[in-house]
């Protein structure tokens, strides 16, 4: 039996009358949208540590509600990693690409004791910013009260992340983030690596797809999820940011 919050899984026993998975990308749009959802997720960029990314954010975003209140439509990654791990309560998360822990942080805070496995080179002064490694993630999960098991691999995740699941081949991932290498051979390379691993009813997430400075990502999450090898239902947000997108697998 599936331990995915997300399945209904009394379905066998009365009839397979409809799809098992109870929640779609709308139902986590509508909850990211929410006060409940963007209050929690003020409430983690203040429990965080703040850096120049994360002050921009956060001003951008108080000055979006004050201008426009409920009716301001605003979407990152942290927004949809908070609403679907709020929603699902995953018992496993994996993200490529941690840096400073900001999304996994939002998923260990919303999932106290989901198991987090977190990929990244932890390059100096990545994108301009500071990116101080996995001993500094693991006390920003201590801020917020994770106390599941949290386990960090360092290197080039094409590497790392196929030996991984190569040592663990039954594994299965509730939550999956995928923020890493943006090349378009290596960020395609990542979601094909992870996307089997999905559970039914888990959510994967694909950041950046209107960046500008990486104009072919949008086309490399939908090729992806042409590929994979079960149904996924899907959700852009493109409009204001840097994008992201997510799906849900039904089969």
């Amino acid at each position: 039996m599936t331990t995915n919050r997300g399945v209904f899984t009394r379905h066998e026993a009365l009839g397979g009358w409809y799809n098992p998975v109870l929640v779609d990308p709308e139902t986590i749009v509508a909850f990211a949208h929410s006060g409940a959802c963007r209050r929690f997720v003020r409430r983690m960029f203040a429990r965080l540590t703040p850096d120049a990314y994360s002050r921009y954010i956060s001003e951008f975003r108080r000055e979006g509600e004050r201008k426009f209140g409920e009716c301001w439509h605003y979407l990152d990654i942290v927004d949809v990693v908070a609403a679907a791990a709020l929603l699902l309560q995953p018992v496993s998360y994996l993200e490529i690409g941690v840096r400073r822990g900001r999304s996994m942080a939002t998923a260990a805070a919303a999932a106290r004791k989901c198991a987090l496995f977190g990929f990244d080179m932890w390059m100096a002064d990545y994108a301009g910013m500071e990116n101080p490694g996995p001993d500094f993630v693991r006390s920003e999960l201590r801020r917020i009260g994770h106390s599941g098991t949290a386990e960090f691999v360092d290197g080039d995740s094409h590497v790392t992340l196929p030996k991984f699941f190569a040592g663990q081949p039954e594994r299965k991932l509730s939550m999956v983030t995928v923020d890493g290498d943006h090349s378009d051979e290596g960020a395609l390379q990542d979601l094909r690596d992870v996307l089997p691993r999905l559970d039914v009813g888990g959510v994967v997430i694909f950041d950046d797809i209107s960046h500008p400075q990486h104009p072919n990502l949008r086309a490399i999450w939908r090729q992806a999820i042409s590929e994979a090898p079960f149904p996924i239902r899907t959700h852009e947000y493109a409009s204001l940011g840097y994008g992201v997108a997510f799906g849900i697998r039904v089969g």
